[in-house]
């Protein structure tokens, strides 16, 4: 397994900084003139936490929902799924963004194709008989899928982190795997690499891209006894093309606004939007349509993509119903439909 830090932080740290080599117009510019926004401290030595923001409900909480839940009813699968055909690959300043399914999108710029947390499994589950299953196709066929020379993983979670997926993609012989910390050794011990393992505030040069590994407010677990063990993340992509942004799963927060003091506006934003009823349940992980149009906002993106909808449904809500919700909202907001977009699985924005 291959690890690769640009900053890295101790267990005992209290705080670590996004790290650039250039200042960002004097402004967060630390005593050797390096541009920096704060990240808190967010591990107690055991366990990561959400520092200074709720944190996710536990398993007493679970279970009152799960006995009181009135979830709506979704289509037991959806056949309206038209696979696309990407290219094998985009040159010059292009960026082509295509929704394979819930927060698996692939990202094609500068000669270079990403994937974000891929699943191409049929439930999203310990076991192949039970948990949420699919209720829509992959946009885009296994078969069809061009050379992936980056993975982007965001947490640990059965819907983000398909060991089945990741295994063929690593027996294709091309791709790395960026991951949040510690989870590396979940991947190593399935023979998946090579891996790089990133803590808020670490950035790794690879492709010529730049990937930031920034904060997100969720939790993570595979089991019953692993909760918070491993580490949540978004990842702040810094290109040719211009600033990417994967959130990954994340409630609403502070560090939207952040990303952009730091960042700058985003080119792209992938926002996800689903998993969010009852409130009282899933605020403090997941945030809803109104809140990433919130987020769409602080970024100040010139265009969001919505992830985490339409394939599995993982809450109450039916698994359509957050890309209506989102439309609605954006038209009451006066904020242009086209700048923040609900694509089905297959389909794709191009930005010249």
């Amino acid at each position: 397994m291959s690890r690769q830090y640009t900053l890295r932080l101790t267990d005992e740290c209290a705080t670590t900084a996004f790290r650039t080599a250039r200042p960002n117009n004097g402004d967060n510019v630390n005593p050797t003139g390096e541009a920096y926004v704060e990240v808190k401290k967010h591990f107690d030595g055991e366990r990561f936490f959400n520092p200074d923001a709720p944190q996710s409900r536990g398993f007493l909480d679970a279970m009152r929902w799960k006995l009181s839940s009135r979830a709506e009813r979704s289509p037991a699968f959806v056949s309206d799924v038209a696979p696309s055909v990407p290219p094998r690959a985009v040159e010059g300043s292009r960026v082509r963004v295509t929704l394979v399914n819930h927060s698996t999108v692939l990202l094609q710029q500068q000669g270079s194709n990403l994937l974000t947390d891929p699943v191409w499994s049929d439930r999203v589950s310990p076991v192949s008989w039970a948990g949420p299953r699919r209720r829509r196709s992959p946009g885009i066929r296994w078969e069809d899928l061009p050379a992936i020379h980056l993975v982007l993983l965001s947490h640990n979670h059965y819907d983000h982190l398909d060991l089945p997926s990741l295994r063929k993609l690593a027996a294709r012989g091309e791709a790395g795997f960026v991951v949040p910390r510690r989870v590396s050794g979940l991947l190593e011990s399935q023979g998946i690499g090579p891996v790089h393992e990133l803590d808020w505030g670490d950035s790794i040069s690879l492709l010529g891209l730049t990937i930031h590994c920034v904060p997100a407010l969720h939790f993570s677990s595979r089991g019953l006894f692993d909760r918070n063990k491993t580490l949540w993340c978004g990842y702040a992509i810094e290109a040719g093309a211009g600033v990417l942004y994967f959130a990954g799963d994340t409630a609403y927060g502070d560090h939207f606004a952040a990303i952009r003091k730091r960042f700058g506006p985003p080119r792209l934003a992938l926002l996800p939007i689903g998993a969010y009823e009852p409130r009282w349940m899933m605020s403090s992980v997941h945030m809803g349509p109104d809140e990433a149009a919130r987020a769409h906002q602080a970024l100040d993106a010139e265009t969001s993509v919505a992830i985490h909808h339409g394939t599995f449904q993982l809450a109450d809500e039916a698994i359509d119903t957050p890309a209506k919700a989102l439309r609605e909202i954006l038209r009451r907001r006066r904020i242009a439909q086209s700048s923040f977009r609900a694509l089905n699985n297959g389909e794709f924005v191009q930005f010249d």
